[in-house]
């Protein structure tokens, strides 16, 4: 499975962006998508996840400001980031797996390049 990852950029604080992960190779509908994040000097950390058979989750510090969803017929995963902040900077990575094991990097069998999401304050 190859990811693509589009829709970074540089906003204001406040503003808000939309991530793009598109998928080839796999079957999309059959995998968790996830969304992690790593910012400057930190580790990558989980952000979103929507699962293949419904269902998402999120991390207690984007909950209520991020929106993860899913397009299969398109395989396209997205991320709808708004009310965005400083502390949101970080290059955005999409992810996919078939584990139950999604909190963790090492959960993941597949990874997209990853986009630079910059928010100004």
């Amino acid at each position: 499975v190859q990811l693509q990852a589009s829709g970074g950029g540089l906003v204001q604080t406040g503003g808000s962006l939309r991530l793009s992960c598109a998928a080839s190779g796999g079957t999309f509908s059959s995998y968790h998508m996830a969304w992690f994040r790593q910012g400057p000097g930190k580790e990558r950390e989980f952000v979103a996840i929507t699962l293949s058979g419904g269902g998402t989750a999120y991390a207690d510090s984007v909950k209520g400001q991020f929106i993860i969803s899913r397009d299969n017929a398109k395989n396209t995963v997205y991320l709808q980031m708004n009310s965005l902040k400083p502390e949101d900077t970080a290059v955005y990575y999409c992810a996919a797996t078939k584990t139950t094991v999604w909190l963790n990097t090492g959960g993941y069998d597949y990874w997209g390049q990853g986009t630079q999401v910059t928010v100004s304050s």
